[in-house]
């Protein structure tokens, strides 16, 4: 199984992303069910899942959200890393997709942890602000449609209280999908990490995992 990485050594991808990393029996089955699918390449790399737990951990996050959950192997690994009581909101629009990653959360338990809000992204996150839940969320996972991501790191910034992270995936991809010929300042998100790395309102820096993690502390 190939998997999402900037290391350029397949030996070293798979001994990062399969000898030495841990995974529960549901992560790894939802995970080759997902790898099946016509679009099972946008799916998250297992280092990139832990990565994010172990922020979740580290962060004591109580409320999180997640912008573009598919399959939901990032769900479940933020959902697993959540105290008792903590909770997972989820935006997507597909029931398809999202209803494979139901099975795997009710097998691990985190089900109940995990809030999954069907319809357009914007929508649902403007409601939210407007429901009240403006600078709530600890952390934030965003991983959708791209053409939008600079619409939606505007939302979560709202969302986020002070001191919480956005992590924005894919924020390194060349136009091409060849990292060997990778030119950042011709990258399709070039201005948005250009913007990101402006911006005052946030302290930031990357994450060389899956299709590389931008990371955004709001201060």
């Amino acid at each position: 199984m190939a998997f999402k990485s900037f290391i350029q050594s397949d030996a070293i991808t798979r001994y990062i992303n399969q000898d030495m990393l841990h995974e529960t029996d549901a992560q790894k089955r939802l995970r080759a069910e997902t790898g099946k699918l016509p679009n099972g390449q946008m799916q998250i790399s297992p280092d990139q899942g832990a990565f994010l737990s172990l922020l979740v951990k580290l962060m004591g996050v109580k409320k999180s959200l997640e912008i573009g959950t598919f399959t939901g192997y990032s769900a479940l690994s933020v959902a697993m890393a959540l105290p008792a009581g903590g909770k997972l909101v989820c935006c997507d629009v597909s029931e398809e997709w999202t209803n494979v990653g139901r099975r795997y959360w009710k097998e691990a338990g985190v089900a109940d942890r995990i809030d999954l809000r069907l319809g357009p992204a914007m929508q649902t996150l403007a409601a939210m602000i407007e429901h009240g839940d403006s600078h709530t969320f600890d952390f934030c996972f965003i991983d959708a449609d791209k053409e939008n991501y600079d619409t939606y790191y505007e939302l979560a910034l709202k969302l986020i209280r002070h001191g919480g992270l956005i992590a924005l995936d894919n924020m390194l991809d060349s136009r091409g999908g060849d990292k060997s010929t990778f030119d950042p300042v011709d990258g399709p998100r070039h201005p948005l990490n250009l913007k990101i790395h402006n911006d005052a309102r946030v302290e930031s820096m990357f994450a060389m995992v899956g299709g590389g993690l931008l990371l955004a502390r709001k201060v």
